[in-house]
């Protein structure tokens, strides 16, 4: 669990250096980068979630 939290804290860094970046250079790329690391990171959050709460609910015998 700790792994994700240091991953979402880093996605959150890299996330807010290119929005920086672009307000700084206004070049679009830095933007796009920003954008498709926030919709990777909001995916893979939510598979996360889903797995977490299929393990809460869903009985798997051992």
């Amino acid at each position: 669990m700790w792994l994700l939290r240091l991953l979402a804290v880093l996605t959150v860094i890299a996330v807010a250096v290119g929005v920086g970046a672009f307000l700084l250079t206004r070049d679009s790329r830095y933007l796009r980068f920003s954008w498709r690391l926030f919709r990777y990171a909001l995916i893979v959050a939510l598979l996360v979630f889903a797995l977490l709460i299929l393990e809460r609910v869903a009985i798997i015998p051992v």
